[in-house]
């Protein structure tokens, strides 16, 4: 394992061609503290953690720009608030700008903070752009590229969140800080696009320089599940546990993972072991989205099992309850309303829906539209007819253009010509009339 690199002060940070606008030395080492733990996933309690060292770097110098954006960033990128409903966060992300607008910054500075205030106004596809300009000129700067990766996975990018790291994967050279981790970004990616053989290489790549890093961990994880290979998942999760199970950001994550192959074994009690022993106190200790959303659905994946979970929803109710009115991610939102409907709250359900209808002023986007089906057809699903659970699910299983542009093309034809799959379309081509959903390549 390799020893870990000294904090860098200002002159190590402008020696690796990346200066930080300040004259605080301890500033410079408590940003690379709190970023040395984001990357790998991991509050060090022999650093104070994360919330310690941001703590301390705010003091160290109070008008530290990229301070600032380091700790914004990292509040936005955990989804779980957003500057609309709350007001210490919009007052920070505000002041992070004007603390910017004061004093001469580098480029690089200036567009991580534009970054950040981007992805606060919920722009996250420009500031992954914004973030891109940064590793055009500066491709070690670890935050952007970190950053970028985080947002592309939430946006769905799979192909820019690879090509994202590809990119500068040729100039993090051993002897940098942190770049065995970058193996292990890189590798998911890869696994993310199919690309199975060289993520898995990559993994063990970094794996053996750094066997604690727990996102290599997750992308061989991934891989075996991928591979419908549950007896080697299980055994490399079992074999590699004492060195990932302290990574307290992601280690329960990674129990999650390991508890899906027990579901698809059929090991349910198993299952639940892991649940109540890992996941239920991350998600007690942490209230992090990740943890929240990897305890609902685990929950969820069981009860389809046809397995009791007994009150356990009781348990995650009083998390989700607080983020009914987020509407940061729709991911997030679909496990909000796994929890109501487990738990039997109707109130809660409704406001989930309800405020998700409202949630912009514009016409819905299509993964919203998306979503609301879905979520309609959830709540049908507990409660409903199953009729109308098929009429809302069957479109957005199946790529209805009235919920998502996955469209067909019809068989028998040489033209560009696409056809609706869904009940109603089907319906009325069978009754005679016309299919409404009917288009050709003319049409505009």
């Amino acid at each position: 394992m390799d020893a870990p690199a000294p904090l860098r002060d200002c002159q190590a940070w402008k020696d690796a061609g990346l200066p930080l606008s300040t004259a605080s030395n301890e500033a410079c080492k408590l940003f690379d503290a709190t970023l040395t733990q984001y990357v790998k996933w991991t509050n060090d309690k022999s650093l104070g953690g994360i919330e310690g060292c941001l703590s301390k770097l705010k003091t160290a110098d109070p008008n530290f720009a990229m301070g600032h954006a380091i700790s914004n960033g990292l509040v936005l990128i955990g989804t779980g608030s957003s500057v609309r409903l709350d007001r210490e966060l919009d007052l920070a992300v505000k002041t992070m700008v004007d603390i910017a607008q004061a004093q001469p910054l580098t480029r690089r500075e200036q567009l991580h903070v534009s970054a950040v205030e981007t992805f606060a106004k919920g722009n996250f596809s420009r500031a992954c752009e914004l973030w891109e300009q940064i590793l055009w000129d500066h491709p070690t700067d670890m935050l952007a590229l970190k950053f970028s990766h985080d947002a592309y996975f939430y946006l769905g990018y799979q192909e820019q969140m690879r090509d994202s790291v590809a990119r500068i994967y040729p100039f993090w050279t051993p002897s940098i800080p942190l770049s065995s981790y970058v193996k292990g970004i890189y590798s998911f990616g890869l696994m993310e696009t199919n690309f199975y053989d060289k993520a898995e290489k990559l993994a063990k790549e970094a794996l053996s320089i750094n066997p604690t890093d727990a996102w290599s961990v997750h992308t061989i994880a991934h891989i075996h599940e991928m591979k419908a290979e549950i007896k080697d998942g299980l055994e490399f999760m079992q074999r590699s546990e004492t060195h990932w199970k302290d990574c307290d950001m992601l280690a329960c994550h990674n129990y999650w993972h390991w508890a899906l192959y027990l579901i698809e074994k059929g090991e349910y009690e198993a299952a639940l072991t892991i649940y109540d022993n890992h996941v239920l106190p991350s998600l007690k200790a942490s209230g992090a989205m990740l943890d929240v959303v990897d305890s609902c659905s685990m929950l969820y994946r069981l009860q389809m099992e046809g397995v009791s979970v007994g009150e356990r929803w009781q348990d995650i109710l009083p998390v989700t309850q607080k983020h009914s009115r987020d509407h940061i991610l729709l991911f997030n939102d679909a496990h909000f309303l796994m929890a109501s409907l487990g738990a039997r709250d109707p109130q809660t359900t409704q406001e989930i829906l309800t405020t998700l209808q409202d949630a912009s002023d514009r016409p819905p986007t299509p993964p919203r539209a998306v979503l609301q089906d879905l979520c309609a057809s959830a709540g049908d699903a507990v409660s409903g007819p199953l009729g109308r659970t098929a009429s809302t699910s069957w479109p957005v299983r199946w790529g209805c253009p009235c919920a998502r542009p996955w469209w067909r093309p019809r068989a028998g034809t040489l033209t560009a010509s696409w056809s609706c799959f869904c009940p109603s379309a089907t319906a009325s081509s069978s009754s005679g009339a016309a299919t409404p959903r009917e288009t050709s390549s003319t049409s505009s």
